[in-house]
C-alpha cells in the first residue's frame, strides 16, 4: 500500500527492489555520499561502544561502517540483494540482511537506537515501516532519520514538473508539517529538527585533519533559513513521554 496520495502510479515491493539491485550494481557506492558523512548520525543517536543500532535501508553499509568504527554492535536491513552483497564485501561478517522494512527480522526491544537516513520517504507503507522500528527498539531508545522536503523548489521544479522523479525507486517527499503529523501519530515525539549536516560538513572537511574520526565530536549545524526551505531534513526522535523535560 502506497499512502502517499500525490504518486503518479503504484510499485510493487519487487520492482521498487529490483530498481535498487539494477542502481548499485551499476553505480556501486557512488550512488551515495561519501563514507564520512555518515557518522554525524550515529552521533545524533546517541549510542555507545556496545550499545546497539539497527540502520534500516542500511544500502551498502557505510553508516553500519561509522557505528563499528566507535565500538557500536550494528545491523542492518535492506530491500536490496546487491546492497546487502556489497555491505557484506566491505564488512565481512556484519549483521546485514535482504528483507522489508514492513516486516523486521529482530525481537521486541532489542536495539538502543535505529536510523533510516534518505529512504523512509520510499516505503510503501511509512506507517507500518515505523511501528515495525518502535516494535525492534528499547523504551528510551533514539530515532534518527533523514527524509525529503517536498516544500522546495528542488522537488516540486526538478523532480514533479520536470519528471526526473523515480518512479520505479518510490521516490517520494513529505512537508515539513507532513513528517511531523506522521511521527506524531506513530507514537514518536521530536527531540531535534535539523538542516542535512552534509551540505556544511563537506565544504568544512575539505582539510583532511577535519574528517570524521571515531570518538569525536562533530559540529552539529543548525538552519540558516527556515527548517521547511531545506532540501532534506534530520529529525531526532524518541518515544511519546520518553524526552526529558528536565
Amino acid at each position: 500500500m502506497v499512502d502517499a496520495p500525490d504518486v503518479q502510479h503504484k510499485v510493487s515491493q519487487s520492482q521498487v527492489a529490483a530498481w535498487f539491485d539494477a542502481t548499485y550494481q551499476k553505480k556501486g557506492l557512488k550512488y551515495l555520499r561519501p563514507r564520512r558523512a555518515y557518522p554525524i548520525f550515529v552521533q545524533l543517536a546517541c549510542v555507545t561502544k556496545g550499545q546497539r543500532l539497527l540502520d534500516v535501508a542500511c544500502g551498502p553499509g557505510l553508516l553500519l561502517c561509522a557505528a563499528m568504527e566507535r565500538g557500536v554492535i550494528a545491523s542492518g536491513i535492506d530491500i536490496s540483494a546487491q546492497a546487502i552483497e556489497l555491505a557484506c564485501g566491505l564488512l565481512p561478517g556484519v549483521d546485514a540482511r535482504q528483507g522489508n522494512s514492513e516486516q523486521l527480522p529482530f525481537a521486541d526491544g532489542t536495539f538502543d537506537a535505529v536510523t533510516c537516513v534518505g529512504s523512509l520517504e520510499r516505503f510503501l507503507d511509512r506507517a507500518i515501516a515505523l511501528r515495525e522500528m518502535i516494535r525492534v527498539a528499547k523504551p528510551d531508545a533514539r530515532f534518527v532519520f533523514l527524509v525529503r522536503n517536498a516544500s522546495t523548489i528542488v522537488w516540486r521544479v526538478w523532480r514533479q514538473i520536470l519528471g526526473r522523479r523515480e518512479m520505479h525507486g518510490h521516490q517520494d517527499a513529505k512537508t515539513l508539517a507532513q513528517w511531523r503529523i506522521l511521527f506524531a501519530t506513530a507514537g514518536l515525539e521530536i527531540e531535534q529538527t535539523l538542516p542535512d549536516q552534509w551540505p556544511r560538513a563537506r565544504f568544512r572537511q575539505l582539510l583532511p585533519w577535519r574528517h570524521p574520526r571515531p570518538g569525536r565530536k562533530e559540529p552539529v549545524a543548525q538552519s540558516l533559513m527556515p527548517l521547511r526551505w531545506c532540501n532534506e531534513l534530520v529529525f531526532v526522535l524518541r518515544r511519546s513521554g520518553s524526552i526529558s523535560r528536565g
